[in-house]
C-alpha cells in the first residue's frame, strides 16, 4: 500500500519525538553512577570483603533510598599517576554523576615530588568534569616523621586543586581515625591500613561532603 509524503512526515516526527522521550531517560540512568578512584583505603586492603568504607556507602544509599551505583576502581598501592591514566577509560565505561578521587597517600610514602600529585589530581579532576561528573577530592596526611614542611605541604595540596579546579573538598579522610585518641586500636598492625571498626568513621567524614553532589 503506497504512503503518502504527509504520513512519512508523520512517522518521522513520531520517531523523533520518541527519541527525544527516550534518550534522556536512558542517559539519566546512566549518570547515577559514584565511581570511586582509589588506593588500598578505599579497596578494602587487610579487611573482610563488604566492610569498607565504599561498600558502607552502597547500603548508605540504599537506606537513604538514593537510586546511584557505586563502581569501587581502587587499586591497593595505586598513585596519582596509576589514577590518572585509568581514568579516561573508567569514565567512558561507566559515564558517573560523581567521582570521587582518594589518591596521594602512596605518592607520599615513596617520596614522590607534591608537584607531580598536584598536577595528576588536578589533570584527574579536569577530566572528570570535562565527562560531566562532579568531584569529590579526598585529602591524605602523613606520619609525622616525614617533617613538618613536608607534611603541611602535602596535606595542604589537596585544597589547593580543590580550589583551583572547583571541586568539593574532604580535607582529611582519616580525620577521627588517624588523629584519634586511640588511633593505634583503629589500625591493622601495619599501622597504614584502618580496622574494620574504623570505615563506619570514613564513610561519616564522606556522606556530608558527597551528599549534596548526588543526583535528585
Amino acid at each position: 500500500m503506497a504512503v503518502s509524503r504527509r504520513d512519512c512526515i508523520k512517522q518521522l516526527a513520531a520517531s523523533v519525538f520518541a527519541g527525544l522521550v527516550v534518550l534522556p531517560a536512558r542517559a539519566q540512568a546512566s549518570r547515577r553512577v559514584i565511581l570511586v578512584v582509589g588506593d588500598s583505603l578505599s579497596a578494602e586492603y587487610g579487611l573482610q570483603r563488604g566492610s569498607g568504607w565504599v561498600a558502607l556507602l552502597e547500603k548508605r544509599l540504599a537506606q537513604e533510598k538514593i537510586a546511584a551505583t557505586v563502581v569501587n576502581a581502587s587499586i591497593s598501592g595505586d598513585t596519582t599517576s596509576g589514577g590518572r591514566s585509568r581514568l579516561p577509560a573508567l569514565l567512558a565505561q561507566h559515564q558517573p554523576a560523581v567521582v570521587i578521587i582518594e589518591l596521594g597517600g602512596n605518592d607520599a610514602l615513596r617520596g614522590l615530588p607534591l608537584a607531580m600529585t598536584e598536577r595528576n589530581l588536578a589533570e584527574m579532576a579536569r577530566a572528570a568534569k570535562a565527562a560531566g561528573a562532579r568531584v569529590l577530592l579526598a585529602g591524605m596526611q602523613v606520619p609525622p616523621n616525614y617533617g613538618r614542611q613536608y607534611n603541611e605541604d602535602f596535606a595542604a595540596l589537596f585544597g589547593k586543586v580543590a580550589r583551583a579546579e572547583g571541586t568539593a573538598l574532604l580535607p582529611f579522610l582519616l580525620k577521627g581515625v588517624g588523629d584519634a585518641p586511640n588511633a593505634t586500636e583503629l589500625f591493622q598492625p601495619d599501622r597504614i591500613h584502618p580496622k574494620e571498626a574504623a570505615h563506619p568513621i570514613i564513610l561519616g567524614n564522606v556522606w556530608p561532603v558527597l551528599r549534596p553532589l548526588l543526583p535528585k
